[in-house]
Order: structure tokens, then C-alpha cells, then sequence
């Protein structure tokens, strides 16, 4: 079915770009993961990773897994099936990052201020309802040591100010530097015509029978009623997260903006008679059935420099933000004695 295609291929584009960020998000403030689950010093830790004799454990992973996967919030932070390795490689990779950053901070021998460690201690506790959570968190994650978590907030700051220096630092654009990319660049600024959608779709198998195809109808049906009874993209979201059989039930239905031309001609036909916040109804593709909430629609054109100065400042930064950390990644690992376990 066409229309499965369409969602398994940008899926994949999703999936591609966990390896961009292992190498661009910013060091993972140490906070406990959603599940809230393992101990710092529990018998269930596992290593799985040795950087010049440093352990990382299998709680050091699982946090950085969330960092990568924030959708985990919304489905009781679990990360569906489909995206585990990926994730996992990615967190892996990016926790063997920041162990070489932290052990190049301690050989410079960089010293986080008085000031600045008591000010990262107090803003750790804000994000604690009440002292009680607090202590529960301390002696969930920490056997009840709070030197142990200094330790480890400590350990954060030092990681941040050495990307800081080596990163942050040498990544600046100034307005005329980010003119001059648009001036030399006009192509890219080119759109074609977009929209920015959420959806819900009903997937019947492959080779269904009369009876599964009756029921993939039904449902549709339903759904469709469902959809029409939500408000805001947040409800629609959760409604998709529930039912939805596309891959982009896990993303809460959003897709991002596409090209009118790389979707099916009825989902472009229904997007274009609707008006933002609209909610369509059924949309049949071969025998699959979607529903789609309008978001944004972008006509064709070019986008001019105003209107995207902020946003390229922004995506020229992280590009260069990109190469500076896998250089900088590059050059710590050729004499680290690293092992994954």
C-alpha cells in the first residue's frame, strides 16, 4: 500500500537521525530517568561499557536513552520495539563520548567555581515536588549519598565547560555570516508547496480477508468519531498514540512539514479544502484509512531572508556544533582503551 510506504519511509528518516544527535544534544543533565528505575550503586547494574578502566553502567545508558527518546514520557517510559537498537547504540555511543570528555577535563585539570557547583546543586532540587521526593530519589539512585550525586552533578558541570571551550566557543555566527550563506544559497530557500499534518490510520494486513477488511472499516469509522470529538493537537496526539496503526502513532501523529507532491493525491486533495485545526474525514488509500489534522499550509515560494534568519542561525550552529564534537569525539578516542560489553 502506498500510503504505508509513505509513513515507513519518513520513519526511517527519524531513525537516521539518532546518530546526528549523539553527537549534537548537550550533555544530559544528570536527573533520573522517567521510569525512574535503576540505582547508582543497585546489584541489578550492569556494565556495559569500559573507557580506560571508567564502568559505565547499564543506569548510566537507560538515562541517556531517555535524553534521546523524549516521546518515552508518553508511553510510560517504555521505547517502542522498533527503535530499541537504535536508541540503545546511539545512548551507548553518546555515554563513551562523555566519559572521554569528563577524563579530558580532569587531565586539564578544570575547575568548576564554589559558586557555580552550589547554584547547579540548588537547581538539581527544583525539579523535586518536595524534600520527600527528593530523599526518595536520593536513596533510590544513590544508596541515600549525597556525595554521590555532588559527584555526579559535579562530573556534569565539567563535561559542559570543556565542550564549552572546545565546542560552544568556535561556533558562532554573526548576521552577516549567516547573510552571506542565504546569498550564496538561493536554492535552498526555494519551497515547494507544504503542509504540516497530524494522523490517525487504520491499517488493515496484507492480503486481508473479507472479515479483516469489514473490521479495518469499522474501526475507521469509530476513529473518525473520536478524532472529530478532539480540540487541540495535544488530545488528537493521544488519540493517535492510542489507536493510530502508522509508525507515527509513537510521535503522537506528527509528521513534519511535507512537500504536497511526495503525498498521496487524496491527502493533498482533503489538506487543501481544510482549514488550520480542521480534522478531515475518512481519506481511503487503496484499503487503508486515514484521518488527518491540519496544521500548517505553506504555498510555494521564496522564503525570504527575515523570516528565516533565526532558523538558519540556529541550523548552521548545530551543523558546526556537529563537526566540532565528532572531531573532538575522533581525537579522544585514538589512544582511549575502550571496550562495550
Amino acid at each position: 500500500m502506498r500510503f504505508r510506504f509513505t509513513f515507513l519511509v519518513l520513519l526511517l528518516g527519524f531513525v537516521s537521525q539518532l546518530s546526528a544527535q549523539v553527537t549534537s544534544h548537550k550533555p544530559t543533565v544528570f536527573k533520573s530517568s522517567p521510569a525512574a528505575t535503576i540505582g547508582a550503586q543497585s546489584p541489578a547494574q550492569s556494565a556495559v561499557a569500559r573507557v580506560n578502566g571508567a564502568v559505565l553502567t547499564s543506569a548510566d545508558l537507560v538515562r541517556e536513552e531517555y535524553a534521546i527518546f523524549p516521546y518515552a514520557k508518553q508511553h510510560n517510559g517504555g521505547i517502542p520495539k522498533e527503535f530499541e537498537k537504535q536508541i540503545r547504540d546511539g545512548a551507548l555511543k553518546m555515554i563513551i563520548f562523555e566519559e572521554l570528555v569528563y577524563q579530558e577535563a580532569l587531565r586539564r585539570k578544570v575547575a568548576i567555581a564554589p559558586g557555580r557547583m552550589q547554584k547547579a546543586e540548588s537547581d538539581f532540587r527544583k525539579q523535586f515536588a518536595t524534600p520527600q521526593e527528593f530523599s526518595k530519589f536520593i536513596q533510590s539512585d544513590f544508596n541515600g549519598s549525597r556525595q554521590l550525586l555532588n559527584e555526579k552533578i559535579r562530573r556534569s558541570l565539567l563535561i559542559e565547560a570543556l565542550l564549552k571551550v572546545e565546542v560552544e566557543d568556535k561556533c558562532n555566527f554573526t548576521t552577516a555570516d549567516v547573510k552571506a550563506f542565504y546569498d550564496k544559497n538561493p536554492a535552498k530557500f526555494h519551497h515547494g508547496e507544504t503542509y504540516t499534518f497530524q494522523t490517525i490510520s487504520v491499517l488493515p494486513p496484507q492480503n486481508a480477508t473479507a472479515a479483516q477488511l469489514k473490521e479495518a472499516a469499522n474501526k475507521a469509522q469509530s476513529s473518525l468519531k473520536q478524532a472529530k470529538a478532539t480540540k487541540t493537537a495535544e488530545e488528537f496526539g493521544l488519540l493517535a498514540e492510542k489507536i493510530s496503526d502508522d509508525d507515527f502513532r509513537v510521535m503522537m501523529g506528527q509528521h513534519k512539514p511535507m512537500p504536497a507532491d511526495q503525498l498521496a493525491p487524496q491527502v493533498v486533495k482533503a489538506l487543501a479544502a481544510m482549514l488550520p485545526n480542521d480534522v478531515s474525514d475518512l481519506i481511503q488509500i487503496d484499503q487503508a484509512y486515514t484521518i488527518v489534522r491540519m496544521q500548517v499550509h505553506a504555498p510555494a515560494g521564496q522564503t525570504k531572508f527575515e523570516e528565516v534568519k533565526a532558523e538558519l542561525a540556529k541550523s548552521l550552529k548545530e551543523g558546526k556544533r556537529n563537526k566540532l564534537r565528532m572531531a573532538l569525539d575522533a581525537k579522544l578516542h585514538q589512544n582511549a582503551r575502550i571496550e562495550e560489553l
